[in-house]
């Protein structure tokens, strides 16, 4: 259900809902940060940080004060729906990713050493799903939400939010960039699938089903597949 004061129809809808003020507020800090931090040859953790932390953090202030979480997607409205269409569809994505990286790890393909080691020698494995949580409650949630509520084409936002949902991985992901690109590819259809399927349910929790089973599949294909392909 849509929150009558956060779905202006003037053009300066953009400027006055919060959503989109603290939303893509956060995104420029957390580009910002990553930039400097991959120019300087620093790091980009701390922008990682700032992108998780911030996310979370803007998607808990805007549900309990400016719009109620319903504006952000984070409603038990059309749960049903959210949870078979997101479960299913990301089932089948993981599974057509498995057969992709199989054959990618067969003809040879580079492994991904920098996200294993983050994975398992810094012990963040069980931190994804708390990623996945922010993201979605910032990508689909807040933004995707808060610029159809502003008067934007559907469509338009979905190509909004998946481009630079897809681009943020080379701002904050702390891997070689040949693994960011690799990510990129991943966001792609989470974007787009993602973003149709809350526009849809007017349900955030379709996105993280989807998110969430990309995880497991990327999970796989740094520790399953790959011995699968060899052997």
């Amino acid at each position: 259900m849509r929150a009558p004061a956060l779905t202006p129809s003037s053009s300066g809808a953009l400027l006055r809902d919060p959503r989109l003020r603290w939303g893509f507020g956060l995104v420029a800090a957390v580009w910002v940060l990553g930039l400097i931090g991959g120019l300087s040859g620093f790091t980009e953790w701390p922008a990682l940080f700032l992108y998780v932390l911030g996310g979370l953090g803007v998607a808990i202030w805007l549900g309990k004060t400016a719009g109620g979480w319903a504006s952000i997607g984070v409603t038990r409205a059309n749960l049903r729906a959210a949870t078979i269409w997101g479960g299913g569809i990301g089932a089948v994505l993981m599974l057509l990713d498995w057969v992709n990286t199989f054959f990618y790890y067969r003809s040879g393909g580079a492994p991904m050493e920098a996200m294993e080691t983050i994975l398992v020698g810094m012990g963040l494995l069980y931190l994804f799903p708390v990623l996945v949580l922010a993201e979605e409650l910032l990508w689909r949630g807040v933004l995707l939400l808060g610029l159809r509520d502003a008067g934007l084409n559907p469509h338009l936002v979905v190509a909004i939010t998946t481009l630079l949902y897809a681009l943020n991985h080379l701002f904050v992901a702390p891997v070689p960039m040949f693994e960011r690109w690799l990510m990129v590819g991943m966001a792609l259809p989470i974007g787009v699938i993602g973003g149709y399927l809350v526009l849809r349910t007017r349900n955030v929790w379709a996105a993280v089903w989807l998110h969430g089973l990309s995880i497991v599949a990327m999970v796989a294909d740094i520790f399953i597949i790959p011995a699968l392909a060899r052997g």
